[in-house]
């Protein structure tokens, strides 16, 4: 009998144990079934079913980035996206950069209204984005314009001379791989690399004389290469308002939008495009064996100008102080 209650005590507790084990097993499964619904609804980019308000951050230097362009599509597309911030902070970058995202802006914009919060900086291809938006907010020391087209290109025949470097080249034409940092400048090189920025100036003008309030003598006036404080970029109508992210929701309720809408941020997939010219200028730093703060020093001494190719819409003063 003794061992018969034994094995009646052991069979209870077994049945606790698969019962405790059943219902865990049940909650995990329910967790599990909740977390992917959610992670389907909220899509690839961290949007959600739900009405909102999308939010994009355009940060940094522009290249032409094909995720981002995906993004916007996707937001687009998406019916839960009822408007839509791009929060700009950037000194511009590559003008071919700055015109496919301009495009995928307007794109989005001919569906959904679309302001442009500006935070420290929208100048030259970031300020040609914000002008794709319907609508500009900046911050009243926000730095804005710098409305141009630059190619940059070394000289480093002095230090070829003193190396006792010489360049021997076989090519088909004069101005072929030309200007080159291995030759000295000639006129004619000169002259052919302004007629394609003047062409590509003519047209930068085009675009903001056609997103701004502005006539093509007044864009002209502003489009010197200068920068403006929010406050002044206001009185040139460079920028429709002064304010943050509260201001670019009250202007997309003047558009229908629910101004009671969460915004939602629909981020990077992959937090950010890997061969950036930041991320570039950092590996280049760490191998040569500079520390992290080494990327800074890259920066400061025009490290990230030695990866940007072609016609550059990118404001870049040799020092600028913000503050104090």
């Amino acid at each position: 009998m003794a061992m018969r209650a034994d094995d009646l005590i052991d069979r209870r507790r077994l049945r606790r144990k698969l019962t405790f084990w059943r219902v865990a097993a049940l909650v995990i499964a329910a967790v599990a079934l909740v977390s992917a619904a959610s992670w389907m609804l909220r899509g690839d980019f961290g949007g959600t079913a739900a009405n909102h308000i999308a939010k994009v951050r355009i940060e940094g230097t522009i290249t032409e980035d094909e995720e981002l362009l995906e993004r916007l599509e996707k937001i687009r597309k998406s019916s839960a996206v009822k408007g839509v911030i791009l929060a700009i902070d950037s000194p511009g970058g590559t003008t071919a950069g700055g015109e496919a995202i301009f495009n995928g802006v307007r794109k989005l914009a001919a569906e959904k209204p679309v302001v442009a919060q500006v935070g420290t900086l929208a100048a030259s291809a970031g300020y040609m984005i914000a002008s794709a938006s319907d609508h500009i907010v900046a911050r009243q020391s926000s730095i804005v314009g710098s409305i141009g087209v630059l190619v940059q290109f070394p000289d480093v025949t002095g230090l070829m001379d003193k190396l006792g470097i010489k360049l021997e080249e076989v090519k088909s034409s004069p101005l072929k791989a030309e200007p080159s940092p291995f030759n000295p400048t000639t006129d004619e090189e000169r002259a052919m690399i302004r007629s394609m920025i003047l062409d590509s100036y003519d047209w930068f003008i085009g675009l903001v004389d056609e997103r701004r309030p502005l006539t093509r003598s007044e864009v002209v006036a502003v489009a010197d290469g200068s920068v403006f404080t929010g406050r002044q970029a206001l009185q040139k109508k460079l920028v429709d308002e002064l304010g943050g992210e509260d201001e670019a929701i009250g202007w997309l309720a003047t558009k229908g939008v629910d101004g009671s809408l969460e915004v939602v941020e629909w981020k990077s997939k992959n937090g950010g495009w890997f061969l950036s010219s930041e991320a570039l200028a950092g590996t280049l730093a760490r191998l040569v064996g500079l520390p992290d703060q080494g990327m800074a020093l890259l920066k400061e001494i025009g490290g990230e100008r030695l990866f940007l190719d072609g016609l550059l819409s990118v404001w870049q003063p040799e020092k600028a102080i913000l503050g104090d």
